[in-house]
């Protein structure tokens, strides 16, 4: 296949995966929907009646009925994400293979937004039976959606040739680490909204005297997503650290004679690291739990998806900002390609 072949190929298979992630949006949207106990059944419920025995208006069986919906729309759901999942791998694949010569397709903000949002939905299937993720499908994949639409509409560049600072081992080493580190982090952040989300309903479900329902009485209790939260969170640390504290600086001195350069990723990076540091600090030593421990969690990740795409927009002097600008020779009437240090877009 020529290169042109694989990168719309590489396209092709980014849409593909962007309506099928759409769709596992929209059948997980309906599983949640089913969750929601009938007014009929809640009154016999309250009454004292058999919820199984209510039946839904027009549907023997009444909640049995419903759950075995619920369960068909969840298995549905992940089977179009596990889809959306392949194709996502095909369009990373695609447009490292359209590259002249072949190369990871971590060199631009498009390409590594495309491999960050592969790894949350990778993590997500991986964790899925071990923690009883069903809960988080529509969140997931809501998230990976929204993030593909800016991917493709805002950070889009067509294939080019690495710049020559790229043009090293340590981009396989450093990138792929700070990406695995990026999805864990996300998820770990998502189950932490979802923990503040319950808290809340919970404490308006007791003060108006009645049991949770609907999606959130699915969602673990609030001691589970603390503990998931905290497992998640204890294992992407120590990879952004190996990303940000010793490859990168390692990166950064191959490429510009300098372990630290005061760059904005550099230190955004960095930040991010104190953050979630003093979050597994005040975890371990003041037994931060809960409702604080949340918090923190959503402010290191406010500084970690900031880092990842805003610093691309509100700095002009980041060398993070690669791009290729193609120039027109007058004299030759031939396209050179040149590397430039203006902001992705």
């Amino acid at each position: 296949m020529s290169n042109t072949a694989w990168e719309t190929l590489s396209n092709q298979a980014i849409a593909t995966a962007g309506i099928v992630y759409f769709l596992a949006l929209v059948v997980y949207l309906a599983e949640w929907a089913a969750l929601r106990q009938p007014a009929a059944e809640r009154e016999l419920v309250g009454a004292g009646g058999a919820a199984d025995e209510a039946g839904e208006p027009g549907e023997p069986g009444g909640a049995p009925a419903r759950a075995d919906r619920v369960a068909f729309l969840g298995r549905l759901g992940l089977l179009l994400t596990a889809i959306a999942c392949a194709a996502h791998l095909v369009g990373l694949v695609g447009r490292g293979m359209a590259a002249d010569p072949n190369r990871v397709p971590w060199g631009n903000m498009y390409e590594f937004t495309l491999s960050g949002t592969f790894v949350v939905a990778l993590l997500y299937l991986v964790l899925y039976k071990r923690f009883g993720l069903g809960w988080m499908g529509p969140l997931v994949v809501g998230f990976v959606v929204a993030t593909l639409m800016v991917a493709v509409i805002w950070l889009y560049d067509a294939v080019a040739p690495l710049t020559e600072a790229l043009n090293s081992p340590w981009l396989v080493i450093h990138v792929i680490s700070a990406v695995i580190a990026t999805g864990a982090f996300t998820l770990g952040g998502i189950a932490s909204i979802v923990y503040l989300v319950r808290m809340r309903a919970e404490r308006r479900a007791e003060a108006a005297g009645r049991a949770l329902g609907g999606w959130l009485a699915r969602v673990p209790q609030l001691d589970a997503l603390d503990r998931l939260a905290y497992r998640v969170h204890a294992f992407a640390f120590p990879v952004w650290t190996f990303a940000v504290l010793i490859t990168g600086p390692i990166w950064a001195h191959e490429a510009w004679s300098r372990y630290w350069n005061w760059d904005p990723k550099e230190v955004w990076a960095f930040i991010t690291w104190v953050v979630y540091a003093g979050y597994l600090h005040a975890r371990a030593t003041a037994g931060w739990k809960g409702r604080k421990a949340a918090l923190l969690a959503l402010v290191g990740l406010g500084t970690l998806w900031f880092n990842f795409i805003g610093i691309n927009y509100f700095s002009t002097t980041s060398q993070h900002s690669y791009a290729v600008e193609r120039v027109v020779d007058a004299p030759a009437g031939t396209v050179a390609e040149q590397p430039s240090w203006r902001p992705l877009r």
